[in-house]
């Protein structure tokens, strides 16, 4: 049975968590790293030397604020309505856009087109990529990048996977991500047009802890 996705819940989730980061946010200062480790793995070279770029599901807006002040005109779409207030209030004066919606509903509405996407745990972890990667390629120059990391999936269990927020009690709300392995990945990238693939985990500065996928790919 297919994932049944409820916006409404969606951005609800996503607001809560603005809600608890606000603080954080505007205190922070900007930083792009792709793992969930500060300091380890790749940075910003995997894009390539973009002039724009999109981020999907910018979330905290931190790894946005870094490119723009490097002079690239970056923005970054975001479900939550709240966390977009508080990303422009922060790094808006960097000249960082922020645009609050839906990705594959934005990917669809506007024809901007980019020299790269990027999502560091953000909206390629959280949609279906069989209607997310298509409209990521048709949205890149030629030549163009996309980048997404994410947590790899637990060993057996592929696909989209439910989550609720904050536990098992109090409102109902969830989203989905969705887990598969390097190799799937590859597939499913060759399959929406891009070439020189890559997806691959990379090991966690300390032994036994949780890795990070890491997948590249060009559009063709």
């Amino acid at each position: 049975m297919p994932a049944r996705h409820d916006i409404d819940s969606e951005r609800a989730l996503w607001d809560a968590y603005a809600q608890s980061t606000r603080t954080t946010v505007l205190e922070a200062d900007p930083v792009f790293c792709w793992t969930q480790y500060s300091g380890h793995g790749p940075g910003p070279e995997l894009l390539g030397d973009p002039g724009t770029v999109l981020e999907l599901g910018c979330g905290t807006g931190r790894a946005i604020a870094h490119l723009a002040q490097r002079g690239v005109k970056a923005t970054g779409v975001d479900l939550s309505p709240v966390m977009v207030a508080c990303t422009t209030e922060r790094w808006g004066p960097l000249g960082a856009q922020f645009v609050c919606g839906e990705v594959l509903d934005h990917l669809n509405a506007h024809t901007d087109s980019y020299d790269a996407m990027y999502s560091i745990f953000g909206a390629v972890w959280f949609t279906d990529p069989a209607k997310l990667l298509p409209l990521v390629a048709a949205r890149l120059n030629p030549g163009g990048v996309l980048a997404f990391s994410h947590p790899p999936a637990i060993p057996g269990a592929y696909g989209p996977q439910g989550m609720y927020k904050g536990g098992f009690a109090g409102k109902a709300m969830y989203t989905y991500r969705y887990s598969y392995t390097p190799r799937k990945w590859a597939n499913l990238l060759s399959g929406a047009g891009f070439r020189d693939v890559e997806a691959q985990v990379l090991e966690p500065p300390v032994k036994g802890h949780i890795g990070t996928l890491l997948a590249r790919a060009v559009r063709a």
